[in-house]
């Protein structure tokens, strides 16, 4: 079966509410679509960093519950494992506060391996900032001439500061590397303030050629390719807007796989094709939506293993 690479920050997000903490979970947009995938008895790596303390082994005891190949996680000994502070107060935005430390020689991970038609996803602040940017890049510009399915996750935990001039070549440079590109209404605001998603595709993506899925949680996906656009609506409530997106973003890899779409035919997908994608996508995003470590069910897992 084709390989899923996974490459992002491994975090472990604690929620407070009234000073009080409510609950931790491993989070990370990359971390929770390898988990979900993994349910799915899917061949799953997570290539990512945490420290040897009590934290970081609570992060890769996390992976390995969920099937997930943690032999491409770094384990530095300098240093503590990345811990957001998510402080809720009702009616306003979530603060959020990023304790960790890194070492100076980070990120030195042993990367899987990749063959044609497997999928790398990656994204978060790894995609766009030094050290592990260049490393990151060069496994990348690999995936790419070795025809994996490269998907880009443009975002990146917020709270975390970073000069967008000085980033946005790394992030066009993931643009021309990528087959799909997958974002929200944040991830665009903190690249590309003020513009939406149509002009965002057409000023900044359009020109590097991949597929731009723009979702909006509970809500729709708009799916860009060329000067084709295609609109897939879904309602349903959604809070939990982080486990909308790693559910979703699951299920699209989920239906690759599934229905055994490969490198060289996301070119040729029409309007039908992305519908029949995305209803099964949004399935996936409402089962972790309602899960509060933002995972799919045993029962819906076990439903959609693909034999």
């Amino acid at each position: 079966m084709r390989k899923i690479i996974a490459i992002g920050e491994s975090i472990l997000d604690t929620i407070y509410q009234n000073h009080q903490p409510v609950c931790s979970f491993v989070g990370g947009r990359v971390s929770n679509v390898a988990a979900a995938l993994g349910d799915l008895q899917l061949p799953v790596s997570m290539v990512s960093e945490c420290c040897t303390d009590n934290v970081g082994d609570w992060v890769v005891e996390f992976f390995e519950r969920h099937n997930v190949n943690t032999k491409s996680i770094d384990r530095y000994t300098e240093g503590s494992t990345p811990f957001a502070a998510i402080f809720k107060q009702e009616g306003e935005p979530d603060k959020i506060v990023n304790y960790g430390e890194y070492p100076a020689n980070r990120f030195n991970v042993i990367w899987p391996r990749i063959d044609e038609d497997d999928i790398l996803l990656f994204g978060s602040y790894y995609a766009i900032d030094l050290p592990q940017r260049e490393k990151l890049f060069d496994l990348l510009s690999y995936a790419a001439e070795r025809k994996a399915i490269v998907i880009y996750l443009p975002g990146f935990q917020h709270g975390t500061p970073f000069n967008l001039t000085k980033v946005m070549p790394s992030i066009l440079e993931n643009f021309e590397v990528s087959n799909i590109v997958i974002d929200h209404a944040n991830d665009i605001n903190n690249m590309f303030p003020n513009q939406d998603s149509d002009k965002v595709y057409n000023d900044h993506i359009k020109f590097y050629g991949p597929t731009y899925i723009h979702i909006t949680p509970g809500t729709c996906a708009t799916i860009y390719k060329g000067d084709d656009r295609t609109q897939v609506s879904f309602s349903c409530e959604c809070d939990n807007h982080l486990g909308w997106q790693a559910g979703f973003i699951a299920g699209v890899t989920h239906q690759f796989i599934a229905r055994d779409i490969k490198h060289g035919d996301i070119e040729l997908m029409d309007s039908k094709a992305w519908h029949e994608v995305m209803t099964q996508a949004f399935e996936f995003a409402s089962c972790c939506a309602a899960s509060p470590t933002n995972t799919l069910s045993d029962e819906f897992a076990k439903a959609h293993e693909i034999r």
